[in-house]
């Protein structure tokens, strides 16, 4: 299994993390359940002086497979072609609306909840941009493996109102962006904006 040359410190602790919860889980050689119980004891202590983070906080810790979480976001224009943005109460930029998938969900149905819930806009999900994987876009840490799915949607009807996660609600010239959100990054948005302005076929990693 090859890791990327740029991964950083967390992201590898993380990745080791998860191979040995992979091999606790599924190997049936007590010599090999010996060496995954160090290495997931070693990676446990490495993040746990890093980050001083407390065992319920850590990656990975059901016994289940380790996988990447999934977020959905959305692009929603008006008829000036300017694109909806947010103003994200958790930092005070903006990001485009979306959020975590939640189980037994598809992702176009968690999308459409996610801009209704930040909104008060109902749309309809017409296709799908990108598949990425955040960890390619990301300038920052983090101990979390990411797929974010994006969206591009037509409002069907409501009117712009912020819930308890939105400050602002606004749209904005695609050429004259306010500051973004740590939820998301410029770059991945540039991914999307492209295939919609361009009507290229989806992207993906």
């Amino acid at each position: 299994m090859r890791l990327a040359v740029s991964m950083k410190w967390n992201e590898f602790l993380a990745k080791v993390l998860a191979i040995s919860r992979i091999g606790l889980k599924f190997s049936k050689d007590p010599f090999a359940l010996e060496n995954y119980e160090e290495l997931h004891g070693l990676a446990v202590n490495q993040l746990k002086a890093l980050h001083e983070t407390p065992d319920e906080s850590l990656p990975y810790q059901r016994d289940i497979y380790p996988t990447p979480n999934i977020s959905v976001r959305v692009l929603v224009f008006n008829e000036k072609k300017e694109l909806l943005l947010g103003q994200e109460r958790s930092d005070g930029a903006y990001a485009v609306p979306g959020g975590w998938c939640d189980v037994f969900e598809s992702a176009s149905d968690g999308a459409r909840k996610e801009v209704l819930q930040e909104t008060g806009l109902t749309v309809r999900i017409d296709r799908l941009l990108c598949l990425l994987q955040r960890e390619r876009y990301r300038e920052y840490a983090s101990m979390i493996s990411e797929y974010v799915v994006y969206f591009s949607a037509t409002v069907l009807s409501g009117e712009l109102k912020v819930n308890h996660e939105i400050l602002s609600l606004g749209f904005f010239p695609i050429d004259q962006l306010p500051p973004l959100s740590r939820k998301m990054t410029e770059k991945e948005l540039r991914t999307a904006l492209a295939v919609y302005l361009n009507k290229t076929e989806a992207v993906f990693d």
